[in-house]
């Protein structure tokens, strides 16, 4: 297919529809959307980052950008009836393939992903969904956006906070990252945020070392006493307008929503509820996200990959509103 001869003068190109191909049919790309080569311009990308060198316990994340694309097919990615927006027809949201990236060495894996989304954002400053892959990956995408628009706000949705120092002398892991990100001066100081947190710590000092690097946090079990509206506001009033990076850890859901994951806590929130938090975040300056520890080794009937790709799709429709 030729791309358009005009950016601006051409409606989006948008997912195959349904009606006229099958969606276990057609092509492989996040929900059928347009792939990058289609386009000659583009203001939101889809981008796989296949790289699972630095979990901790259960590795398989690598293979969760191929798995959440499938269970993408699933989805009727035209209007969105909750955030009353149809994504793909009013903006150019294209899938941006997966980034090549070495499975043996995490620095060299960072800097690759960093120079990657780099480039998929270019000068204009697009925005990027990112299919991870284990967390690892958020550190080199909050290194390529902190280049365009400086210091960020961080929304978290965890089982884990991902501040600790090291592990087995590693400083960059999927569990240290957020404190890496502070050390350099990714995050604005003072609004950023963890939802979900459950389960044991190594020592009560890994939570006052958290609260030291200007992270609050929502348990999980505090959203039984808030609700899930008094929440969505504190994440509001902590973030500020200021630009947003939003990453989700598919571990956020209780293991009964997400089996197919590297480290499940039990407790978690529902499908139901993380699905409602973010369809009201929406008006945050969102300039960056990404739904990482799909590991589709662990799933069952694509439970998994089906919320991760149903998150996905509810962040695009985020950016766009």
């Amino acid at each position: 297919m030729n791309p358009p001869e005009t950016g601006a003068e051409q409606p989006p190109l948008g997912a195959i529809p349904s009606t006229v191909v099958p969606r276990y049919a057609g092509k492989s790309t996040f929900a059928r959307i347009a792939d990058i080569g289609e386009v000659t311009d583009y203001q939101i990308a889809v981008l796989g980052v296949p790289f699972d060198g630095g979990t901790s316990y259960r590795p398989g994340a690598r293979f969760g950008p191929m798995a959440v694309r499938q269970a993408a097919r699933t989805l009727r990615p035209g209007y969105h009836v909750e955030l009353g927006v149809t994504p793909l027809q009013e903006v150019q949201i294209v899938d941006a393939g997966d980034i090549t990236v070495t499975p043996f060495d995490i620095d060299e894996a960072c800097r690759q992903i960093q120079q990657h989304m780099r480039e998929v954002i270019g000068a204009r400053e697009r925005r990027v969904v990112a299919i991870g892959g284990d967390h690892t990956i958020a550190l080199p995408a909050l290194r390529a956006l902190h280049g365009v628009h400086g210091p960020l706000a961080l929304v978290h949705f965890d089982a884990h906070l991902d501040t600790w120092d090291t592990y087995f002398d590693a400083p960059v892991t999927h569990g240290t990252i957020f404190r890496r990100a502070f050390e350099e001066g990714l995050l604005v100081p003072d609004h950023s945020i963890h939802v979900g947190i459950r389960g044991p710590v190594y020592d009560r000092i890994d939570l006052n070392e958290d609260a030291r690097m200007g992270f609050r946090t929502i348990r999980a079990g505090d959203l039984d006493v808030m609700g899930v509206d008094a929440a969505v506001d504190a994440v509001r009033r902590r973030v500020g307008d200021v630009p947003v990076y939003l990453s989700i850890d598919i571990d956020v859901l209780d293991p009964a929503f997400a089996p197919g994951t590297g480290t499940p806590e039990s407790g978690g929130l529902t499908a139901r509820e993380l699905l409602r938090m973010l369809r009201n975040l929406h008006g945050l300056n969102l300039v960056g996200a990404d739904v990482v520890e799909v590991s589709p080794a662990y799933d069952h009937a694509e439970i998994t990959s089906i919320a991760a790709a149903t998150v996905v799709f509810d962040l695009l429709a985020l950016m766009t509103a």
